[in-house]
């Protein structure tokens, strides 16, 4: 009898398990298609910097240091490394992030408020390296 009253708590936090962690991956070709809106300034190609540095790799590297690009006055001073979290933060509005960061504006205009964009692009940035 007990087993019977335990089985729907069990089922529930099976679920929440295993979705929790697939509902916060993202989806690399759907963030493809959302980058799309990024391709006015960036490029997904190492070594192509275009108005906005080349995103390629832009996990795990510091901000503001792409190679040869030069331009990153909203970045002066950044101390951080792009990851997971806190591009999760900068891209929901990147001129609110970087003047509560390093205190300077950002010529980023682009935001993406929607949380469900900003894991796919994430993970679409997972796959340049």
């Amino acid at each position: 009898m007990t087993f019977f009253r335990l089985l729907p708590l069990a089922l529930l936090a099976a679920i929440v398990v295993t979705a929790g962690p697939a509902m916060a991956a993202g989806d690399a070709a759907k963030g493809k298609k959302v980058f799309n809106k990024c391709k006015a300034c960036h490029s997904d190609q190492k070594g192509k910097n275009m108005t906005g540095p080349s995103l390629f790799g832009v996990i795990g590297r510091k901000a503001g240091t792409e190679e040869g690009f030069t331009r990153y006055k909203g970045l002066k001073g950044a101390d951080w490394t792009w990851n997971k979290e806190i591009l999760m933060e900068y891209l929901k509005d990147p001129k609110k992030f970087l003047k509560e960061k390093t205190g300077h504006n950002s010529l980023m205009v682009l935001k993406l408020p929607k949380e469900s964009d900003r894991e796919n692009v994430i993970a679409y940035l997972e796959t340049l390296k």
